[in-house]
């Protein structure tokens, strides 16, 4: 354990959007590496416009996530990364999307919702390793809006921050979710990995 490389990975969403989906993904490609891995669901509403918030953590003992300690924030909703910058650790990583799904506060009129470029200055000013990409349109063109997420880990897994790349989770999708399905999130992954080289 003490040669594994500690990543510690924080993932928020909106409910519906299947943010636990890909932390089981990303947290059964780990396994499959043989790598020591929790996983867990620090907030979660089932319900749609819900905040999901969940982490995996890779190589470490504690399965807590606390302020300024993620060196990853993954955003499924540009709100929601916004949200959950005090959990990143200084000079971390940030892959966020750029596409809105409002919780139900904005739909409802009760609460602001900021622009893209408040969220990209917000990010900025906390680390300037960034990705953005439009999860949901590159969902959409793999065949399915769910993909997208999909699509995000897989620019994760190419951006060289963790101890796995795309291939691993190529193979995690095959092994893991139904056949009618694999080929949709197969594209999505390729077409996650040219998006963070773009």
């Amino acid at each position: 354990m003490s040669d594994t490389k500690k990543v510690r990975i924080f993932m928020t969403g909106v409910g519906g959007q299947g943010t636990l989906t890909a932390t089981t993904l990303l947290a059964k490609t780990a396994l499959s590496q043989g790598l020591p891995v929790t996983s867990g669901e620090i907030h979660g509403m089932a319900q749609r416009g819900g905040v999901v918030e969940s982490t995996v953590l890779i190589g470490c003992a504690s399965p807590k996530i606390g302020t300024g300690e993620a060196d990853i924030l993954v955003g499924f909703e540009p709100m929601e990364t916004m949200r959950a910058l005090p959990y990143l650790k200084p000079g971390g990583l940030v892959l966020s999307s750029t596409e809105f799904l409002p919780p139900l506060s904005v739909a409802m009129g009760q609460q602001e919702c900021p622009t893209i470029d408040d969220i990209r200055k917000a990010v900025s000013a906390c680390t300037d390793k960034v990705y953005f990409m439009a999860s949901q349109s590159i969902g959409l063109k793999a065949g399915a809006v769910q993909a997208g997420n999909i699509a995000m880990l897989a620019a994760l897994c190419a951006a060289g921050e963790l101890p796995f790349g795309p291939e691993a989770l190529a193979e995690t999708i095959k092994a893991n979710l139904p056949e009618k399905i694999q080929a949709v999130n197969l594209k999505a992954l390729e077409l996650g990995v040219k998006a963070l080289e773009a």
